[in-house]
C-alpha cells in the first residue's frame, strides 16, 4: 500500500474530501517524526513501536573492490510490531 491508496481508503473509510483526509495523514506522519528526532519513543497500542536506534562508527568493506572504508556513526528509526499486529498477520 502506497501513501496515496492509505489517503484513499481513510478518505473512502471515513468519508472525507482526500485532501482532509491527506492532511490528516501527513499530521500523523509528522508528529511521528517530530517524536523520534526529539528521542522520543512512539508506541501505538495493538500496532507497534517506533524508537530510534544509534548505529556506532565501523569498518566496512566495498564488495566491488574489497577496499576497507569507514561508515560514519548515524541514527536509524526502528520498528516493533506489536502483539495485536503479530496476532492479526497468524
Amino acid at each position: 500500500m502506497t501513501k496515496a491508496e492509505l489517503i484513499d481508503s481513510i478518505a473512502a473509510k471515513a468519508d472525507l474530501q482526500k485532501a482532509t483526509a491527506e492532511r490528516i495523514v501527513n499530521s500523523i506522519f509528522d508528529d511521528i517524526v517530530g517524536a523520534l528526532k526529539t528521542g522520543d519513543k512512539v508506541n501505538i497500542s495493538g500496532f507497534g513501536t517506533f524508537q530510534v536506534s544509534d548505529r556506532k562508527a565501523r569498518v566496512g568493506r566495498n564488495p566491488k573492490t574489497g577496499e576497507a572504508i569507514q561508515i560514519a556513526a548515524s541514527r536509524t528509526a526502528k520498528f516493533k510490531a506489536g502483539k495485536g499486529l503479530k496476532d492479526s498477520l497468524n
